[in-house]
């Protein structure tokens, strides 16, 4: 990427300089991918006995007993895990991920790991708490059968 800089801002015809001259961009562009080395920036998940620690771009501390789902939601052709809290809150995890550009072949084995890791650590006393009403002005649901024929 320094190189590309100093080639756009050297060719023939650019009257733009960079802050700094050439060399002050060679040195931007060195700083950054050293930052980038140094920083310990993580994304994903941290399975742990008591919690599920989700690096996005902050950390987060989900114990497994709040978590009611794990799903896979898809994007714009980008699949990735969301953890449903009871709560209501939803986290979608940075990483894993899978997509056309970056496929993860483990992609199905990591959800599995995490799905495994949350059945077996959500504790004995988990029970699932049932969806959120819906709208004030639907019909309630009936009790029997929903694929029988009408009375």
């Amino acid at each position: 990427m320094a190189v590309v800089t100093a080639a756009f801002y050297t060719a023939p015809g650019t009257d733009i300089s960079p802050p700094g001259g050439v060399p002050g961009a060679v040195a931007f562009w060195v700083t950054l991918l050293v930052l980038g080395n140094i920083l310990p920036f993580r994304l994903g998940i941290t399975l742990t006995p008591s919690a599920a620690v989700v690096h996005n771009l902050r950390r987060r501390t989900i114990p497994w007993a709040d978590i009611q789902a794990i799903q896979v939601q898809s994007s714009a052709g980008i699949k990735s895990i969301v953890l449903h809290e009871a709560n209501g809150r939803s986290t979608e995890l940075r990483a894993p991920t899978t997509g056309f550009l970056s496929w993860d072949r483990h992609f199905q084995d990591k959800l599995h790991t995490i799905e495994t890791w949350w059945q077996t650590h959500r504790g004995p006393d988990w029970t699932p708490i049932p969806p959120p009403a819906a709208w004030w002005n639907t019909p309630p649901t009936p009790d029997r059968n929903p694929l029988a024929p009408p009375k």
